[in-house]
């Protein structure tokens, strides 16, 4: 069995170890330093900026395109899943009055497959 001492592996964990609490102890003083938080706040501000002018931009292109934009169809979703709900209270609605006035046949509400049978001919065959 090979010595610890002799051992390339061990002895590059080692190295690596070192390394990595030598820059840990560097970022960690850095970062506690007024300039830095400084810089990562006009950083932040800067990449804000970008991100809005960005948005403008995209914008006035889906225009000029004629394609609407993220807000559009988030609206239109919005509004979509409000008629939806509107609808599935005119069905309860309806289900419960039906039930109510005695008919035998409730509201259904399954989806039913198309009917793409056509009825025969007049001679009897069917087309």
């Amino acid at each position: 069995m090979t010595d610890k001492i002799h051992d390339p592996v061990a002895m590059w964990q080692k190295m690596m170890g070192e390394m990595e609490k030598g820059f840990n102890a560097f970022a960690n003083q850095a970062m506690t330093s007024p300039e830095f938080s400084q810089a990562m706040n006009r950083a932040g501000g800067v990449a804000a900026g970008a991100q809005k002018q960005l948005g403008e931009v995209m914008e006035k292109y889906l225009v000029a395109m004629n394609l609407p934009s993220r807000e559009q169809v988030t609206g239109l979703a919005e509004r979509l899943q409000s008629i939806e709900a509107q609808v599935a209270e005119i069905k309860s609605m309806l289900s419960q009055m039906a039930a109510g006035s005695g008919t035998s046949q409730a509201f259904d509400t399954t989806p039913r497959p198309p009917r793409t049978k056509r009825p025969p001919s007049e001679n009897g065959e069917r087309t």
